[in-house]
């Protein structure tokens, strides 16, 4: 089987694509599966317009009637207002001081159910005015389904990841179109000791009918917090199926993604395959899903969580977010798309057209789009003001380095603050420019310059972990006497931290450009004029390739130039 595949071409008919087809990834780690008993999330925000920033709330008590204003986070339109809380709570990204996470992948769903006029809110307002009001997952929860109920749902179909520093939860969603107002929606806990993850796709199929144990409606409200219950629907998702003729089976035969959001090929290939790049890497049974990812078979859909076959670290995640489909016949960068130097990418458009058929690119975790991404750590073992770890970064996160912020950070990085540099607004000091130059670079020439970036990710990021053990203990010791001092001292640990790396970065890249301009590879030698020069050329294989398309044209007849 190839990548670039006539399979496709069959399944045209059927597809849905759209920019929402591409972009973002969530990875969940439960507290039972994790290294050191913390909950984690992953998310990547892809999309080729998006600006990697760090965005910043805080904390602040508001009088009764004040109103806030709503704009939609992917185009920044204003939507309408909603009322304020009395009470809102410090967020750093997208986790908040109390360790509530919160990520999301858009798998548009329904095309009928896209728009909803007059609707306020989207689905980046729903996760940051929740991270804004919410201690805990299931608090988010509540108040998502409650803004949706109250002003109405403004996006198409969305997954969310929400955790906290005990539970993990996915709650997709998917609007009730025109005419109508709000959401319909359902939301599973991972069991602990699991692990899930979502891509663009809808997963969750059939759930446990409320029955007030382990299973309620969002409207059983004495049950929301009770341990025992693992999932959560709004009322009328079933029926609101029903009355669109979508679903006329029992109820215990009830699909959320077969109703609302269908696999096609696309939803496989281009969604569900990352999904399985990392089920396959904590579970060898996953294998068996491989013509499922790949689009071939559609009967047989993988699981929404799986049990992994060892204990997963947060570096691991950060692994997770770096994936290329190594290790698999779907790996970018073993074919002549991946260029003479191995490159594990495909520039837009995900399909291409030759004489008359249509084939695909891959579609990886790891991708050139990315505005930002994130690893959270939400840890019970320590108290809220130092427990939330977010691991955040911008660009490519297989060219990119994560940096640890402290969730009760008060202030943020300006290497990484929101209004420096812009999509078309260059900073010489924003982050997002640092790092995407390097990545950049690194796609011209990759077997030779992605190395060297993996070596000072591992010791960088290795140095960081050993950084926040340190600065846990300090912070610690500090809280016994001083809650304030000690979110000072994170908030001072976090900030350094990042605006050194972007420095240290800025200067790597000077090193690289040097190093590897102009095709050649350089190394300084002590007390010489002239660094020693190699060029390698395009390698064997390559220029076999060169030689079978036009060998006759470049044949030498014995002379040789410069």
């Amino acid at each position: 089987m190839t990548r670039f595949t006539l399979a496709f071409l069959l399944l045209m008919p059927f597809l849905h694509i759209s920019h929402q087809a591409s972009a973002c990834t969530n990875y969940i780690i439960t507290k039972g599966a994790s290294t050191d008993g913390s909950v984690m999330i992953s998310y990547s925000a892809d999309s080729h317009v998006l600006y990697g920033e760090l965005y910043h709330w805080s904390p602040g008590v508001y009088p009764a009637g004040t109103m806030m204003d709503i704009y939609e986070w992917d185009t920044g339109k204003f939507l309408g207002k909603i009322k304020q809380a009395n009470q809102t709570y410090n967020v750093v990204g997208n986790m908040n001081e109390y360790q509530v996470a919160i990520g999301e992948t858009t798998y548009g769903g329904r095309s009928e159910l896209e728009t909803q006029s007059g609707a306020i809110m989207d689905y980046g307002s729903l996760i940051y005015v929740a991270l804004q009001r919410s201690k805990t997952a299931r608090e988010a929860i509540q108040v998502i389904g409650q803004l949706m109920e109250e002003y109405g749902y403004a996006s198409s179909g969305e997954s969310f990841s929400i955790a906290d520093k005990n539970e993990a939860w996915i709650m997709e969603i998917i609007g009730k179109g025109e005419g109508g107002k709000g959401a319909v929606w359902v939301a599973i806990r991972i069991p602990d000791g699991y692990v899930s993850g979502h891509a663009n796709q809808a997963r969750i199929q059939t759930f446990p009918i409320a029955n007030g144990k382990t299973s309620i409606t969002n409207k059983d409200l004495k049950k929301w917090n009770d341990p025992n219950v693992g999932c959560i629907y709004s009322a009328d998702v079933i029926e609101f199926a029903k009355s669109k003729k979508w679903f006329n089976g029992a109820d215990k035969d009830f699909s959320f993604s077969d109703t609302y959001a269908p696999i096609t090929f696309d939803g496989a290939r281009f969604c569900e395959i990352r999904v399985w790049s990392m089920f396959r890497e904590v579970n060898k049974n996953m294998e068996k899903y491989k013509n499922y990812a790949s689009g071939h078979d559609l009967k047989e859909r993988m699981p929404l969580y799986i049990l992994p076959d060892h204990k997963i670290s947060a570096k691991e995640m950060m692994h997770f977010m770096r994936n290329h489909l190594e290790g698999t016949e779907f790996d970018m960068s073993t074919d002549i798309g991946a260029g003479p130097f191995g490159c594990p990418y495909r520039w837009r458009p995900l399909t291409f057209d030759v004489d008359g058929s249509t084939y695909v690119n891959e579609r990886a975790t790891a991708t050139q789009q990315t505005g930002f991404s994130f690893v959270t750590q939400s840890r019970s073992n320590v108290p809220d003001e130092i427990g939330g770890i977010f691991w955040f970064s911008v660009d490519d996160a297989s060219s990119t380095v994560y940096t640890p912020i402290y969730t009760s950070s008060r202030r943020v990085p300006e290497t990484y603050a929101r209004g420096n540099g812009k999509m078309m607004t260059w900073s010489d000091d924003a982050a997002f420019w640092v790092f995407s130059q390097v990545s950049n670079f690194a796609y011209t020439r990759y077997n030779a310059i992605h190395p060297e970036i993996a070596v000072k990710q591992d010791s960088l990021e290795s140095l960081y972990f050993s950084r926040v053990a340190d600065i846990d203990k300090q912070a610690q010791l500090l809280y016994a006497a001083d809650k304030i001092q000690a979110v000072e001292l994170v908030t001072d640990f976090s900030i350094k931290n990042a605006n050194e790396l972007v420095y240290f970065w800025k200067k790597f890249y000077q090193y690289l450009f040097m190093k590897y301009m102009d095709g050649n590879i350089k190394t300084f030698v002590p007390g010489a004029q002239n660094p020693d020069v190699k060029q390698p050329g395009y390698g064997e294989s390559w220029s076999k390739r060169i030689v079978k398309d036009n060998g006759e044209e470049l044949k030498s007849t014995g002379s040789s130039g410069h």
